[in-house]
């Protein structure tokens, strides 16, 4: 197969014989029907990050239209656990040479993101910075563009963890807290986000998280494994040059990716892991941005918490 696009952008074609999709991820792909016509040729699906628990999905391509299973037996694909092999693909996926958008030169700021499993009452969650987000009852667009302070946590989220955290262990303080994860941006401002991955509650356990954004795309500037120090070393990992726009990006056991965007979409917009479970655990944060440059927003779709009881009140948006 010949990759040509992701998440709606040209990309450098680059040839692969199993290519990785992680959930929110979007790929076109080209195949030459060049082999011999009296053949069916299998494809399959494995799960990859994860130890399967389920049989490789099949599908058959057949030049004639016959559905015999081919001879040969289905292909296994690389092994799940191969991280390096995933590592290296998302890595060699860059911006196609004639549609190249380069990034800003540098940040207004820097966001660091450690992602760490914890437990509240009991219950295995997931956290950013050790708040785990919890979606309120009353809409983050609806808060914010009528000043309903109290509907949000007084405390802002931190924006960077201990640079001595060990990621290869898991977390000292396994309890964590909830909150709202908002982060406020400021309008056409430059925004680097580090996403930090980390052993989970149990040992020598790290799983694959594939994060999107919405109301943009982002520059991957690079990945690398272990702790993000923003050293020499890390920033050597950075491409500035052609670096794919997406919309989603996975993080790798114990490792980071470092992303870039502008914040020119007002608005109120989810930043979380595509895994849904994971997003219920808590595995996201929010990022709002010239709220006060939102147009006109219908009643009924902020309708809901203390935005319900203010609209009754004779507020309004």
């Amino acid at each position: 197969m010949t990759v040509v696009e992701a998440d709606g952008h040209y990309v450098k074609p680059f040839v692969v014989k199993n290519l990785n999709i992680y959930s929110g991820e979007t790929y076109s792909v080209l195949i030459k029907a060049d082999l011999d016509p009296n053949r069916n040729y299998w494809f399959a699906s494995n799960v990859v990050s994860r130890e399967p628990a389920t049989p490789t999905g099949t599908a058959i391509l057949s030049y004639n239209g016959d559905r015999a299973s081919p001879a040969t037996t289905p292909p296994t694909g690389p092994a799940w656990n191969d991280t390096m092999y995933r590592f290296r693909q998302s890595v060699a996926t860059v911006a196609h040479p004639a549609h190249v958008e380069p990034p800003p030169p540098r940040a207004n700021r820097t966001i660091l993101l450690l992602n760490t499993q914890n437990k509240m009452d009991g219950h295995i969650k997931w956290s950013i910075n050790n708040v785990s987000m919890v979606l309120p009852a009353t809409p983050y667009l609806g808060s914010l563009k009528m000043g309903l302070k109290s509907t949000l946590a007084a405390a802002r989220p931190a924006e960077t963890f201990s640079r001595g955290y060990d990621v290869t262990l898991p977390p000292p303080n396994p309890n964590t807290t909830v909150g709202d994860n908002v982060y406020v941006l400021a309008h056409n401002t430059t925004v680097d986000v580090v996403l930090q991955n980390a052993n989970a509650l149990s040992r020598n356990v790290s799983e694959v998280h594939p994060w999107h954004l919405h109301g943009h795309d982002f520059w991957v500037l690079g990945y690398g494994d272990g702790a993000y120090r923003g050293d020499a070393a890390d920033e050597a990992r950075l491409n500035l040059r052609d670096p794919p726009l997406r919309n989603t990006v996975v993080i790798f056991p114990y490792g980071w990716t470092l992303l870039r965007f502008v914040a020119d979409n007002p608005g109120v917009w989810a930043f979380h892991c595509h895994i849904e479970p994971h997003l219920h655990m808590g595995m996201g944060v929010i990022f709002a941005e010239a709220v006060d440059l939102v147009g006109k927003v219908p009643n009924e779709a902020v309708s809901c918490g203390a935005t319900a009881t203010a609209l009754m009140a004779g507020g309004h948006l």
